[in-house]
């Protein structure tokens, strides 16, 4: 597949759709993975809300990343609102000491980043 090089900009700031959907798409990859590692815990129920979450996330980064490959005349609200689900999807990871909870919040967190900039 093509890389997509179409560029917004605003003030110093200046990335690439296909930036910001590489972001996207690591972020699916780590809540999908988180997703699958959290349902192998002891304690399922208390991993309930990051479960979801997960979830949440890894399908807002996949359309996301769609919009954006298909240049959607709506690429930049599907990126507030994927940012604002990326947010509260590493809030809640960040909230677990296991180890891929914390590398997906790492991952929702330069998403959110990504997707805000983009947006803006």
């Amino acid at each position: 597949m093509g890389k997509l090089f179409l560029t917004l900009r605003k003030g110093f700031f200046s990335m690439t759709f296909q930036e910001c959907i590489d972001e996207c798409l690591k972020c699916a990859d780590a809540c999908n993975f988180c997703f699958d590692q959290c349902l192998q815990e002891d304690d399922v129920k208390h991993m309930a809300e990051c479960i979801r979450l997960d979830r949440e996330c890894a399908e807002a980064c996949t359309y996301a990343a769609q919009a954006m490959q298909r240049n959607s005349p709506f690429a930049k609200q599907i990126c507030e609102l994927c940012a604002e689900i990326c947010q509260a999807c590493g809030d809640e990871c960040q909230k677990h000491d296991h180890d891929h909870c914390q590398k997906c919040a790492e991952a929702c967190y330069s998403c959110a980043k990504a997707c805000r900039e983009m947006a803006a």
